[in-house]
């Protein structure tokens, strides 16, 4: 090989590794600027337990909801509507659900159901210390969203699932995600469930204890899962009862 030729490929694969380095920074510098508008690293991730409480619109019905997350450990909603409660329980290892208007008792999570729920394990966002946790993220680029520029972050968990995120490039704040989720047919098997594209908006941030939270989360669409939750209630570093964590009717 002429020595011109090899000059040439140093130089494109430089280019190479000099582009992903570009990128890999770029993404870095988007997530840390989404964490320091939320409140900062620190404060994000000394939250061990969130409480919220609020109505979720669906189908034209109002659903009283309450939502426990303790770090890396529990994952709890639940609902009550028209006297009925029901509740979808989510831990490391297992999972059940329990709607009253499908089954008389809880009905464990597994599969595909499972794993896309377990994301909502982690408090401070699959996004912070993505790489520490196993996860990559990659820069797509830009898209409008609602009137809204915001970068666009693919991030792969190592569980191979995968989210979209959406940050404002104004805000730096989430205001839409973007993700493949198994819909439960009737009886409660997920794996009978068809997969389907969930989007998630998130807005009116506010303050709580110098951390900012998405008090409105809406899922647009039609069909199961669509609707919009109100929170008119977020607590931090609660302490949760065990009960929270197993199934009971």
């Amino acid at each position: 090989m002429e020595i011109k030729n090899i000059i040439l490929l140093v130089v494109f694969i430089l280019g190479l590794v000099f582009m992903q380095f570009i990128q890999a920074q770029s993404v870095d510098e988007i997530i840390d600027n989404y964490a320091e508008a939320r409140g900062g690293k620190h404060k994000i991730n000394s939250i061990n337990s969130i409480y919220m409480q609020g109505i979720r619109e669906m189908m034209g019905n109002a659903v009283a909801v309450k939502v426990i997350k303790v770090q890396g450990k529990l994952f709890r909603n639940d609902f009550e509507f028209r006297g009925t409660s029901g509740y979808t329980i989510v831990t490391p290892s297992a999972g059940w659900s329990f709607i009253p208007m499908r089954s008389q008792k809880p009905e464990p999570l597994a599969g595909e159901r499972l794993t896309a729920l377990q994301s909502d394990l982690d408090i401070a966002c699959p996004l912070l210390n993505y790489a520490a946790k196993g996860n990559k993220a990659v820069l797509i680029g830009k898209e409008d969203v609602d009137g809204k520029q915001a970068y666009k972050i693919k991030l792969t968990l190592n569980s191979g699932k995968e989210i979209i995120y959406f940050i404002d490039t104004k805000t730096h704040l989430v205001i839409q995600t973007k993700q493949m989720t198994v819909s439960m047919h009737a009886g409660g098997n997920a794996n009978a469930g068809q997969e389907r594209e969930l989007i998630t908006n998130f807005s009116d941030y506010r303050s709580v204890e110098g951390i900012l939270f998405p008090y409105k989360v809406s899922n647009p669409g039609s069909g199961p899962g669509t609707g919009s939750t109100a929170f008119s209630k977020i607590e931090l570093n609660k302490t949760i009862d065990e009960n929270q964590y197993r199934p009971s009717v």
